[in-house]
């Protein structure tokens, strides 16, 4: 069967420009296309439509493992994983497999750890508890990079959580040496319950309240994407949610289980590059 192949040669970009992984946690592919085809999220439209893809797990935990081991969502219409259009591609678990044309081949039991092996310097900027360092669960993911920050101003109850990452990335990279690649992840968790506080007068969460956080979140990668490009220049992003959430649909409500909405997510990828930034 004839592999799928990347359509960036992510062998150009490792080691050329910045990575950012941008994990837009728990949003739902339909409320995020539905707030593309209004016009409300400027921003994160500016980089093309939402590809609706596959979860690769239902629920924080078990996506990001497979994410961080290379498995990012894959198109709604893989039937097999020869078909799986993969950018990262680890070497070492077993698929005995040729390394698909275009992925970036990587040795070690993360992405991160084989982008460590050719250079970057890994960043994580936490926000769900699972990347709350307190605790010895939120310590795993975080331990995984060369670099990893949390705060409670960072988390799901605060906000103007993703105001106070963006800040906080912006003044990481202003002290950053230029020539130094950095592969950045951040967990934005605005999106994730509760999210009843970005509706004005709601008092619950429901869809409306996580689409009026996507809008929040928008804004907030602008200042993010923009300022990127003015201290470091040209960068790789991903975004994507992790899994989906329900509000209620066949009588089930949030996440860890098996449902379309929570089992169906946004994608992304694109390229920041200076001359395309409207300053």
């Amino acid at each position: 069967m004839k592999r799928a192949v990347c359509k960036v040669d992510m062998n150009q970009v490792v080691g050329t420009m910045d990575i950012l992984m941008v994990c837009l946690d728990t949003l739902r592919y339909d409320v995020a296309v539905q707030e593309e085809a209004a016009g409300t999220t400027p921003v994160l439209n500016r980089y093309g439509a939402w590809v609706k893809c596959q979860a690769p797990g239902n629920f924080t935990y078990p996506s990001h493992h497979a994410m961080f081991a290379g498995f990012l969502p894959c198109s709604a219409d893989t039937k097999c994983q020869e078909k799986r259009e993969m950018l990262f591609y680890p070497t070492a678990i077993g698929l005995r497999r040729k390394v698909p044309q275009g992925a970036y081949a990587f040795g070690g039991s993360t992405v991160m750890e084989g982008l460590a092996r050719d250079g970057y310097d890994t960043w994580c900027v936490g926000g769900v508890s699972f990347f709350d360092k307190r605790s010895d669960i939120g310590k795993v993911f975080p331990g995984y990079f060369n670099k990893s920050y949390w705060h409670p101003s960072f988390g799901c109850l605060a906000k103007e959580s993703t105001k106070n990452q963006v800040d906080f990335i912006l003044r990481k990279l202003e002290a950053a040496p230029r020539e130094q690649r950095i592969f950045l992840y951040v967990n934005v968790d605005a999106v994730h319950y509760p999210n009843y506080f970005y509706l004005e007068g709601a008092q619950n969460d429901s869809i409306a309240t996580h689409a009026a956080a996507l809008r929040y979140v928008d804004g907030q990668l602008g200042r993010l994407f923009d300022a990127w490009c003015m201290l470091r220049g040209n960068a790789f992003v991903i975004c994507c949610s992790d899994h989906g959430t329900c509000y209620g649909e066949d009588g089930c409500w949030r996440h860890g289980i098996s449902h379309p909405m929570v089992d169906t997510v946004p994608y992304k990828h694109f390229f920041l590059e200076p001359a395309a930034i409207p300053f």
